[in-house]
């Protein structure tokens, strides 16, 4: 390996090591002619698939596109960098090991997605924004309510708790929510 300081060739390998899961490894090198220390990284080239967008066009995969993504998504959250990169490599062992030579995008950002909702809901209602071109504030409600069910059903509790009288803080995701033309079909409520 060629010393960054000195450009020679001829070096010894003073350690390695196994990291991302086995999947990379770390080797710190030193050259024979300077003593520069200098840190190499090794691993298999794997072949990302191509990319198949809306319209139909084809691109290379790119991790950071998917990386701007998420880190625009955590901003301001309690997520590290070092977890959204991981992230984004469970999003790569994923499409790596469907086998696939081409994946589409919706694959890609549903992915993303899910990955993200386990981690931060505030971060997934971002990324879903973004991904799913809400175009006002009831597509925001309307992942909103689905998102609270979803969290109701996992948490076994009922999808809209009712506070208790004369709290005077609301519980329930409607409470915090404009109030919205009911759609055909849905009951009135009776107000507190």
């Amino acid at each position: 390996m060629r010393c960054p300081r000195c450009h020679n060739l001829e070096d010894r390998v003073l350690d390695s090591r196994m990291i991302k899961d086995g999947r990379v490894i770390r080797r710190r090198r030193e050259c024979l002619r300077c003593g520069h220390r200098f840190t190499t990284y090794e691993r298999a080239e794997e072949t990302m698939p191509l990319v198949i967008k809306k319209d139909g066009r084809r691109e290379p995969y790119s991790r950071e596109k998917i990386l701007v993504g998420i880190r625009k998504a955590f901003e301001k959250r309690p997520v590290s960098a070092q977890q959204q990169e991981e992230l984004v490599d469970e999003v790569e062992r994923h499409l790596l090991s469907l086998g696939e030579k081409e994946v589409t995008s919706r694959l890609i950002g549903e992915k993303v997605m899910a990955l993200i909702k386990e981690i931060d809901q505030v971060a997934y209602v971002r990324f879903a924004s973004v991904y799913r071109r809400f175009r006002d504030l009831s597509d925001f409600i309307e992942e909103l309510r689905t998102l609270m069910e979803a969290t109701s059903q996992e948490e076994g509790l009922p999808s809209t708790p009712s506070r208790p009288k004369g709290s005077g803080k609301p519980s329930r995701v409607k409470d915090f929510l404009p109030r919205l033309p009911l759609e055909e079909g849905e009951d009135t409520e009776s107000e507190d």
